[in-house]
């Protein structure tokens, strides 16, 4: 039975690695999990597939959307763009990797996608490594150190998917445990900063310096920038609404109509929060860089253009729910769970770390890993959580942490999109993104939980 589950999701992280869609191959690969025990084909995939990935579109698909929009406007709008430059002339050549890293942070911790983040802050750093001559090998890791790490999964208040889907399975929010989340943040930007600089200097001591050749090369050119001020606003309602909104709605009383009876306030309040907040950030945007876009017809190109990648997006994550809903349903998988909710007694921590970054790391998808291990285990954690006295929060935070490391391997579609967009390769780069973005988070998360639980004894 166990080896049946295995066999599965070995294909599925295969598949994956080559590219294959997993909209495509996630219900076959379920459905060859499920005929491992005899089940039939067409209920396995009908009500047990699709019934899971059609509940996780209704609850996430508003911060799907409206996160690709923001993440367009912000784009078309020029705004992304100046915010990055601001920050890239303000550090100047000297601090490049402090530079880079900050953009790419700044722009993630307000809610920009981070496949548009890496669009621009790319020419930026490519400007200062090449004045400051540093290897421009080290341009994706230092842009995997600001979007994938601190900025995505660490601190409190960050809009990111990442942050957003334990809220659904622990009734906390986006802000949950803010102290562990800076702490753990601050560290990993930290020692991540250190191992670029030091990967600096041992480069530019052996004479290696930015070199030439290369693809993807950013035009020159002189640019008009938005004023950074007001770029960065949009990003600040974001953060703003979010914060007071987070407060003010569980605080709301639910309509009396017999249709909104048991509106489960505590499973929604952080959901609503954001949506009102990125929609807003997305008015603000479309307002403030409205000239940029020049037109009432580009502003509809530019909205449409993420709509139609939002859906992409939420069918991809949805589509390994379900698949994990099957999983988690077959007989084998109750030997599975035991053996995880038994590797520390004491705490569930432990074995949300493991859970949750063992599959995002099959699954080369932060989101999808996590939203996998908390539908099959979720409500488990929360249990054991409330039997020993343990907030949930930290349970949210331990989870979005867990998502942000071994989700880096090399076929996670986020890293090809980097190294695509700087013009190099995994024998080029992946060492850099792999210490940055996977065992520094890795390290950094299984090094939170001990401390936090001798700070609460």
């Amino acid at each position: 039975m166990v080896i049946g589950i295995v066999f599965s999701l070995a294909l599925l992280c295969w598949l994956a690695y080559r590219g294959f869609s997993v909209i495509v191959f996630a219900p076959l690969c379920a459905i060859l999990a499920a005929l491992t025990v005899g089940w039939p084909i067409l209920p396995t995939y009908t009500d047990l597939f699709m019934a899971k990935g059609v509940v996780f579109i209704k609850n996430f698909f508003p911060l799907f959307l409206l996160g690709a929009l923001f993440g367009k406007v912000m784009e078309a709008s020029g705004a992304a763009r100046s915010i990055a430059h601001a920050i890239a002339v303000k550090l100047g050549p000297d601090k490049a990797i402090l530079a880079v890293t900050l953009a790419a942070g700044v722009l993630s911790y307000g809610g920009v996608s981070v496949f548009v983040v890496a669009f621009a802050v790319y020419p930026f750093a490519v400007h200062l490594y090449r004045e400051s001559n540093i290897p421009k090998r080290l341009i994706p890791g230092t842009l995997t150190l600001g979007m994938f790490t601190f900025a995505m999964t660490a601190f409190p208040g960050t809009p990111q998917l990442q942050n957003i889907i334990p809220t659904r399975y622990f009734g906390t929010n986006t802000f949950a445990a803010p102290v562990l989340g800076i702490t753990a943040g601050l560290i990993m930007l930290v020692l991540g900063t250190i191992w670029l600089e030091y990967r600096k200097r041992k480069a530019m001591a052996a004479g290696e310096g930015y070199g030439e050749g290369h693809k993807n090369e950013p035009e020159g050119g002189e640019q008009a920038y938005m004023n950074p001020v007001l770029a960065c606003m949009p990003l600040l309602v974001v953060l703003g609404l979010n914060l007071y909104l987070t407060n003010v709605i569980p605080t709301w009383e639910p309509p009396t109509q017999e249709i909104f009876k048991g509106v489960n306030l505590k499973g929604s309040a952080a959901i609503w929060a954001l949506i009102i907040a990125i929609f807003c950030g997305v008015i603000l945007a479309i307002i403030l860089g409205f000239k940029n876009m020049k037109s009432v017809d580009n502003v509809s190109s530019v909205l449409s253009a993420g709509a139609i990648g939002s859906l992409l997006t939420i069918m991809n994550t949805a589509t390994e729910v379900g698949y994990g809903s099957v999983v988690s349903s077959l007989p084998g998988f109750k030997s599975i769970s035991e053996f995880l909710m038994s590797i520390d007694p004491g705490t569930p921590l432990i074995s949300e770390a493991i859970t949750v970054n063992v599959l995002a790391g099959v699954t080369g998808s932060a989101s999808g890993g996590m939203a996998i291990a908390l539908e099959a285990m979720g409500a488990r954690y929360l249990e054991w959580a409330n039997q020993i006295g343990l907030d949930p929060e930290v349970l949210h935070r331990i989870a979005s942490l867990a998502s942000g490391g071994l989700d880096t391997m090399p076929h996670n579609g986020a890293v090809i999109t980097v190294l695509a967009i700087c013009g190099l390769t995994h024998k080029e780069s992946y060492a850099d993104i792999c210490v940055c973005s996977l065992l520094i988070p890795v390290a950094v998360n299984f090094a939170v939980i001990p401390v936090y639980s001798l700070l609460t004894l």
